[in-house]
């Protein structure tokens, strides 16, 4: 028994014509995402990094060929507002992870890329991030984590 189990048997002793599924499902996701955060940014912590600055270095290392993307690219593909993202990336540039690009054809129009500094730190992070990731999912079998995967996209479809 959890103290999600212990909070329905309350609710189930003073209302018991509350349906509850929802508040325990809803509840355990909830809980789960609280652990998944603090550990990922424990690891992410360890290299001086925030998730925010991960996120940005992640998203340049997997867009793969020179490791460059617009502002624009970026924030369509990590859902930022420019604001957010520009202080991201002057974060990041002061790290010395990132190198803003102007390009040849337009001066008015700046790429973002990965310095080799941040090359190498992303390629480093990134495999820590995953072994964290693993041991988060430690406990699950070889057969709940691809059906568990698929119920939790069905449900996320619901919102996305």
């Amino acid at each position: 028994m959890d103290g999600l189990d212990k909070v329905v048997q309350q609710w189930t002793k003073e209302k018991p014509h509350l349906e509850t599924d929802a508040m325990q499902l809803i509840g355990r996701v909830m809980r789960l995402s609280k652990h998944f955060e603090s550990r990922i940014a424990l690891c992410h912590k360890s290299f001086g990094l925030k998730p925010g600055e991960f996120d940005v270095l992640a998203t340049l290392l997997r867009s793969g060929d020179n490791y460059c993307l617009t502002p624009s690219q970026l924030i369509n593909s990590m859902v930022l507002t420019s604001g957010a993202m520009t202080n991201r990336l002057d974060k990041l540039e002061i790290k010395g992870l990132i190198q803003r690009v102007h390009s040849k054809q337009d001066r008015r129009s700046v790429s973002v890329a990965l310095s080799e500094a941040g090359i190498v730190l992303i390629n480093e992070v990134i495999e820590e991030h995953v072994k964290v990731q693993l041991q988060l999912v430690s406990s699950l079998s070889e057969t709940d984590k691809p059906l568990l995967n698929k119920m939790l996209k069905t449900w996320l479809g619901q919102f996305e």
